[in-house]
């Protein structure tokens, strides 16, 4: 199976998320099932149902994170030595040539992409024109209205 690079941070948030949901969720929906089947006949009963529904959908999400938590590879940045280039986990400022408005990125997998919180991922059109590259060098990214074209104004591994 292939192995995914995984920030440090993106990591701690699956980890996160799959502690609460086997500490908390999962207990709390095996209470709720055993007091709703208390409630008698199961096959009228909806809070029985509803939460054995739940109880599903809790479980396959348990699955998926360890399942993307095995078939990760984790990488912290700040481990690697600073050279200028656009790698993994670096966090990118660029600014477009025409319009000089600079925006700031961090390349991430693609579990972990979040353009509202400046998070790429490292498939997209951007990323994959800017890994690579160093500061001070033109990119030219490929977009639906045409060729954008932006500087590498700064990298930093954070």
């Amino acid at each position: 199976m292939n192995k995914y690079p995984m920030t440090v941070q993106g990591a701690r948030a699956l980890e996160e998320e799959l502690a609460h949901l086997t500490k908390v969720m999962r207990p709390q929906l095996s209470q709720a099932i055993g007091e709703a089947r208390e409630l008698g006949d199961l096959k009228e009963n909806a809070e029985y149902h509803a939460a054995r529904e739940q109880q599903g959908m809790v479980e396959a999400r348990i699955r998926d994170i360890e399942g993307r938590l095995q078939n990760s590879v984790i990488i912290d940045v700040t481990t690697i030595a600073h050279t200028g280039k656009v790698i993994f986990g670096t966090t990118v400022d660029i600014a477009n040539v025409e319009t000089d408005e600079t925006v700031t990125y961090q390349i991430v997998g693609e579990d972990e992409a979040d353009i509202k919180q400046g998070k790429l991922s490292v498939g997209s059109p951007i990323a994959r024109a800017l890994v690579g590259k160093e500061e001070g060098d033109i990119v030219v990214v490929k977009t639906p209205s045409g060729l954008i074209e932006y500087e590498i104004v700064e990298v930093r591994h954070i």
